[in-house]
């Protein structure tokens, strides 16, 4: 599994974390988005609003070709469904 590098914020109820437990906690976090953090994922939680053609797309293929076009259209966004 390949280590994402971004920040996280781990937020806990316990005043101070060792070294160790943050370390663990970070692993945690870090192999659950490795899991869920993927096209079909994204594309499943989200549809494109295309302004220029008056349609909403929410087949999950059609999504991930759009965005992975070159030359993006203007007035083209990305609506989170939840």
């Amino acid at each position: 599994m390949q280590e994402a590098n971004r920040d996280l914020l781990l937020m806990s109820k316990i005043e101070r974390l060792s070294n160790e437990e943050q370390e663990w906690q970070i692993a945690f976090l870090n192999q659950l988005l490795y899991h869920t953090e993927n096209w079909p994922c994204f594309c499943v939680a989200n549809e494109l609003i295309d302004i220029n053609h008056h349609r909403i797309i929410r087949k999950p293929y059609l999504i991930q070709q759009r965005l992975s076009e070159k030359n993006q259209r203007a007035f083209v966004f990305v609506f989170n469904k939840n």
